[in-house]
């Protein structure tokens, strides 16, 4: 298959594509919607979990796991997460295939393994994890309860793409209970601190923190808090929310706790989750036409040494320098791999890890070892040093550093300048449909306009920020007041 890709301006969705499967991150499988996470994609994953999973500890919340099957009856216990997710469930009706009696080596579901009641598979926890916390929370001293979990969920998606939407993805979904409201607000705004800390220092990738609108709030809560990126062609990515539940979960499951004051009383509820769809952010963040870009703190291999040798005499030199670098490497926690194959040449190497988005790359050659030098490239940049192997080390753990910081600010900047302003409808659309990006305008804060803007224009209300300014305006559709702005674009 050829390494090639498709150049971002000509085609971005087969750009993408092709990157997700050419740099041997995921591809499709054999189940429709699903797909495969191979084991370098998979690596970005687990540098993604474990820091994400630090945070969540350092903020005092434990993991835990529950069942993949919901039963029915307790799925549609709130009836707004039931009724938002409905279309999007896998449902199992039977527990039990046999041999078809009149085709031989066939299997057909047992007519007599009907289950007594169906079973949902998770599109979302929420009711198998409040039908359990019922029987954990009794009293205020067992508040707050602070649960996070890692698993897989299922939403039969009809269009999908590897990592942005699939039928099946992984996840952690956060699942808090508090005493109050005021605590239980708290905890969804400071997760969705948490989520904007991750996106921007170990993504590199710029956020904007902001509320959802009710109509684009998560089913079952009172409000939704979220970080939205721009990606390269113009669209947004909602990359991570944060739900206020308030006592909709509570009263749907009848979780109550004694109070000090000896009050029965409903508890507050919050929950919050990131998924894999992050690795697809992270590629259309940064990565260009000659393939990934990966900021070095999620980077599976941060540093790479590729040999320039003729011999296997000389190779044995090269090793013997190369094993001393890499230890000291090491030891910093840097994560190196030295290419030693014999398969292939330097420079189809240098292509492979082009491709696959390595930070930094080293070249070390017979001449090198004559002249104590080393060559060192970056990837963001393309840029070569010619560096004495003793300030090897330092020089790189400076350029790792240098280059998550230019990430992010070259992000940044491509962000800010695709952040229009507009006051009338027609410049809207002329943004939407030319430029793109993120277009802040007012709104009269009505479903029904909401609605009618996307309808026309395709463009959904992202967020309405965070740090929104006060300011007297009206509406691009309706021309009734608006107090604040609100950010417009196309999504994924």
């Amino acid at each position: 298959m050829s390494k090639k890709l498709t150049k971002r301006e000509e085609d971005y969705s087969k750009w993408y594509n092709e990157l997700v499967v050419k740099a041997d991150l995921a591809e499709n499988s054999a189940v429709r919607g699903c797909m495969v996470i191979k084991p370098y994609g998979y690596a970005i994953w687990e540098k993604m979990q474990a820091e994400i999973d630090k945070m969540f500890k350092e903020t005092g919340h434990q993991n835990a796991y529950f069942p993949l099957f919901v039963p029915k009856s307790l799925f549609e216990a709130e009836e707004k997460n039931a009724e938002g997710f409905a279309k999007e469930c896998a449902v199992v009706t039977h527990y039990r295939l046999q041999n078809d009696p009149d085709n031989e080596g066939k299997l057909r579901v047992d007519p007599e393994a009907k289950l007594e009641e169906e079973l949902v598979v998770r599109p979302t926890s929420e009711a198998i994890i409040w039908n359990t916390y019922k029987g954990w929370i009794q009293s205020y001293r067992d508040l707050p309860l602070l649960i996070n979990q890692w698993a897989n969920v299922v939403r039969w998606e009809m269009r999908t793409r590897l990592f942005l939407r699939t039928a099946e993805f992984l996840w952690q979904e956060g699942h808090t209970a508090h005493a109050t409201k005021d605590e239980a607000v708290e905890e969804a705004k400071l997760m969705q601190k948490v989520y904007a800390d991750f996106a921007e220092n170990y993504m590199a990738m710029p956020v904007i923190k902001g509320v959802k609108s009710d109509s684009e709030r998560f089913a079952g809560a009172e409000d939704t808090f979220t970080i939205e990126a721009l990606m390269q062609d113009g669209k947004a990515l909602q990359a991570g929310t944060s739900h206020f539940l308030g006592q909709n979960f509570a009263h749907a499951f009848d979780v109550k706790f004694t109070s000090k004051e000896g009050k029965q009383e409903y508890v507050w509820a919050t929950s919050w989750g990131v998924s894999t769809r992050l690795i697809g952010g992270l590629i259309m963040t940064h990565s260009d036409d000659q393939g990934l870009v990966l900021p070095p703190k999620l980077a599976p291999i941060q540093v790479v040494i590729v040999p320039i040798y003729k011999g296997e005499e000389q190779l044995q030199k090269i090793t013997e320098k190369v094993t001393e670098i890499s230890s000291e490497l090491k030891s910093k926690g840097i994560s190196v791999k030295f290419d030693d194959r014999d398969t292939l040449r330097p420079g189809a190497k240098f292509a492979e890890y082009e491709l696959k988005g390595v930070p930094v790359r080293v070249a070390l050659g017979n001449r090198d070892l004559e002249n104590g030098t080393l060559e060192i490239a970056r990837r963001d940049t393309f840029e070569k040093q010619l560096v004495n192997q003793s300030d090897a080390v330092s020089v790189i753990e400076e350029l790792l550093e240098e280059i998550q910081v230019n990430l992010f600010e070259k992000a940044k900047q491509f962000r800010d300048n695709n952040t229009t302003e507009v006051d009338s409808f027609e410049d809207f659309k002329t943004i939407i449909e030319t430029n793109g990006g993120f277009v802040s305008a007012h709104w009269d804060g009505t479903d029904e306009t909401e609605n009618k803007i996307k309808e026309l224009t395709k463009a959904t209300i992202r967020c309405i920020p965070n740090n929104a300014k006060q300011e007297n305006g009206k509406c691009i559709l309706t021309g009734k007041p608006s107090s604040k702005r609100v950010i417009f674009a196309k999504a994924y």
